[in-house]
């Protein structure tokens, strides 16, 4: 559609396969989320590598401040008028009187993570985080959104919502979670933890098999059982010495000793294949003084952190109609990368290329008054801008005598 279209009163051109997107692929009815409750906190509350690993980008992505620039020239914002101070204050101090901006930041990450989905719903006044599990998307057939509902009883329009979305291939409404890619691995990781915790329950140590040189009736058979079990109970803290009489033997059933029921290579194998899920580099969980920890924490934030920010920011400049950016100046894993940019946008503004306040904008610094004219680089005496001036005296008549 052309930019005259709007002069000339025509009605803005839709997507004309969205209806058969809805139906399709999406079907008629609200979109729900594509993972269970319980399905990936359970392996967050239990498994150790997924708490810290879940936690740990939580944190960090919490902890990086937003920057509210001016608006966006040209961008046509959801909630308009809304002044530059107030949107600044909902994003970095105070999203609603019942919140401090940490914890309203770490429920919003701890959901994208987990769900792959986060909703914030704006009253005009405050934000407030809706937990995306229980959050259907009501897709519409000629639009995008018709709508949301929370728990098929609260509805709200799409004016009130701030949706952010993760990546995914089968829905163009709802994001995936990022531990569903590792979740063979984690149920892995569960049942080799389940079948150490019957071992040692057990006493820790395997079945037995009492061989008999003749045959036992049935009777016999589950009376010596019971013997066994209620004298034998290495799990209550010792062994009681036994015989064996009339011929018979003792045996394993398996020759299976705690150094194997161990799993550690395979434990520790399954652990960064989902910290890799996560997208963080193991190393940075191994202990130990590494030489290369100081580049992957880096590799860390550029390749995790800042582009699950970077989301958050472009849902939220779409929303309020100001840019938004990450404060990343007191990130110490960033802190070599901003020392070259400063280096650089030093010599563009002592080279006369740059303004001294568009630099600073370029490094997340505010304007200064009186920083708004390019430098002139003055590398001999007198001005470059004037070559006739500066230079060697000019010679009097007088000089000679």
């Amino acid at each position: 559609m052309a930019w005259y279209d709007r002069l000339l009163g025509r009605t803005e051109k839709l997507n004309p396969a969205q209806e058969e997107i809805v139906y399709s692929l999406e079907g008629s009815g609200p979109i729900q989320s594509r993972e269970i409750p319980r399905n990936y906190t359970s392996y967050y509350e239990t498994l150790e590598v997924v708490n810290r690993g879940v936690n740990m980008i939580t944190d960090d992505a919490a902890e990086v401040p937003f920057r509210v620039g001016p608006p966006i020239q040209g961008l046509n914002p959801v909630q308009k008028g809304l002044r530059r101070s107030r949107v600044n204050l909902l994003l970095n101090k105070e999203p609603n009187p019942f919140q401090d901006i940490s914890t309203f930041k770490r429920n919003l990450i701890l959901d994208y993570i987990l769900d792959g989905n986060i909703f914030i719903y704006y009253d005009g006044i405050s934000l407030y985080h809706i937990p995306a599990n229980y959050m259907d998307i009501e897709p519409d057939k000629t639009t995008y959104v018709a709508g949301y509902t929370f728990q098929s009883s609260v509805s709200y329009n799409t004016s009130e919502i701030i949706h952010i979305k993760e990546n995914s291939f089968d829905s163009i409404y709802r994001g995936t979670s990022r531990l569903r890619a590792s979740r063979r691995t984690m149920q892995q990781l569960t049942k080799m933890r389940e079948f150490q915790d019957n071992f040692f329950r057990n006493g820790a140590v395997p079945g037995l098999v009492i061989k008999s040189p003749s045959v036992i009736s049935e009777k016999n058979k589950e009376r010596m059982i019971q013997s066994w079990v209620m004298r034998y109970r290495p799990d209550g803290g010792g062994r009681r010495p036994l015989i064996l009489d009339g011929g018979m033997e003792l045996d394993k059933i398996s020759n299976i000793n705690f150094r194997e029921m161990d799993f550690e290579t395979s434990i520790e194998s399954a652990e960064k294949e989902v910290l890799k899920a996560l997208g963080i580099p193991p190393i940075l969980l191994d202990s130990g003084n590494n030489a290369n920890l100081r580049p992957n924490h880096r590799l860390y934030y550029l390749e995790t952190v800042l582009p699950i920010l970077d989301k958050i920011n472009s849902a939220i400049e779409r929303f309020f109609g100001y840019e938004i950016a990450s404060d990343v100046s007191d990130i110490p894993a960033l802190q070599p990368e901003l020392r070259d940019a400063a280096a650089y946008y030093t010599s563009l503004v002592n080279a006369g290329i740059l303004t001294p306040n568009e630099a600073r904008a370029a490094i997340n610094y505010d304007a200064q008054e009186g920083f708004d004219e390019i430098r002139v680089p003055q590398n001999i005496a007198g001005s470059a801008t004037n070559p006739t001036e500066g230079g060697r005296p000019v010679e009097g008549e007088n000089d000679e005598s």
